[in-house]
């Protein structure tokens, strides 16, 4: 069957999830998880394993158009206005989540290549689901202008823990000796490789305004400048997330006009992110998730445990105000197309035995903390007199 008929079956099954998840009032991103499961080769096989490898090349587009809009997060006003704050406890709150995953999955005997993995994939949260509930119940306050810049901080820390960590296991499946070189300094470089080629093709993004006038035009323009960050990225072997999440910060910051293509964008984006989704979802193997029951529990438990903990020393320490110190770390329980995108990546990036376990892992607790986070993150901001 041609490749376009999985497309359309992806997307009317994500969709008519959708009508029956709001029944329970679930978000929309475990709606499309949820018709992907379904829908995938695991379950009843519409979309069998060969259609399945097929729709990769629009998971890759995805991760690149998520990543563009966390740099869009990165405006150097914004990020002066919030000043040493956010940035405190987004520090001490992703560290400690990786460092808790790391070290308890490690005492408990789970495998290192896995224990390393899952822990540079706690850090990032769900920036679009905690958007959601700041926007639905309009709040507003002390708690949701950390929140906002924190959750878009967090996916920008995640990204750089996953390209150092993912060479890492690299080099402990080749059974390659631990250097420094090998195991710091060439993912540093690759990120900081990474970063410069975002920065470059993000200034000629903000350049071409210069001669395309029409806010159509300029979408387009901004379309094919993440598709080429991708695309340069893989040929290169560097990180596409980091290359587009730079193109966005870069636009964002030297482009006046750049918020409303940007909205242009999103519109546009919106059925790519559905697909993803529920692509990501088709990948997600029952027969495994058994045999990773603990490690997801523990999972679960340790991230959120790793985020609260550190946002509350984090807060403590910036001096932030009560309800800031005593909610924000309830409100970074989401987790989604971040992480769900790293986790894809590890299926290419390392052995099937890996990939596999640590996406069965990553989709699992995803379920978990879209059905939970949005409910956790509004009471949070209700108790601290903001909605």
């Amino acid at each position: 069957m041609n490749i376009l008929f999985y497309v359309a079956v992806a997307m009317f099954a994500g969709l008519l999830m959708t009508r029956l998840t709001r029944l329970i009032h679930l978000p929309h991103v475990t709606a499309y998880l949820l018709a992907g499961l379904l829908i995938g080769p695991y379950v009843f096989n519409v979309v069998g394993e060969e259609s399945l490898h097929s729709l990769e090349v629009i998971t890759e587009c995805a991760l690149g158009f998520i990543a563009f809009s966390i740099g869009d997060e990165f405006k150097i006003a914004n990020i002066k206005a919030i000043g040493k704050p956010a940035l405190t406890i987004t520090l001490f709150e992703s560290t400690m989540a990786v460092a808790f995953v790391l070290c308890i999955t490690l005492l408990l005997g789970f495998d290192p290549i896995i224990c390393v993995m899952l822990g540079a994939l706690a850090a990032s949260t769900a920036p679009a689901a905690t958007l959601m509930i700041v926007r639905q119940y309009q709040a507003k306050g002390p708690l949701t202008n950390h929140l906002l810049p924190v959750v878009a901080a967090d996916d920008a820390t995640g990204l750089v823990a996953y390209s150092i960590c993912v060479s890492i296991a690299k080099g402990m499946v080749n059974h390659e000796a631990f250097s420094v070189v090998n195991s710091l300094l060439m993912p540093l470089m690759e990120v900081v490789l990474s970063l410069l080629l975002g920065a470059l093709i993000g200034f000629l993004l903000a350049w071409s305004h210069k001669l395309f006038r029409s806010r159509m035009n300029r979408m387009s323009l901004g379309i094919a400048s993440i598709m080429i960050g991708v695309g340069v990225a893989n040929y290169f072997a560097l990180s596409n997330l980091l290359v587009c999440m730079m193109i966005g910060a870069m636009y964002v910051n030297l482009c006046d006009d750049a918020e409303r293509i940007l909205t242009y964008i999103d519109y546009w984006t919106y059925p790519l992110f559905m697909l993803f989704f529920v692509i990501s979802g088709a990948h997600l193997n029952l027969a495994v998730v058994p045999t990773v029951g603990l490690l997801g529990i523990v999972y679960i438990v340790t991230r959120f445990a790793g985020k609260y903990i550190g946002s509350f020393i984090g807060a403590s320490v910036a001096k932030c105000p009560k309800v800031v110190r005593e909610n924000i770390g309830w409100a970074l329980m989401p987790q989604a197309g971040v992480a769900i995108g790293m986790a894809t990546m590890a299926l290419t990036q390392l052995p099937l035995q890996y990939g596999q376990q640590i996406q069965t892992v990553i989709l699992s607790a995803t379920l978990v903390y879209e059905v939970l986070g949005p409910l956790v993150t509004k009471n949070a901001l209700k108790r601290a007199g903001e909605i």
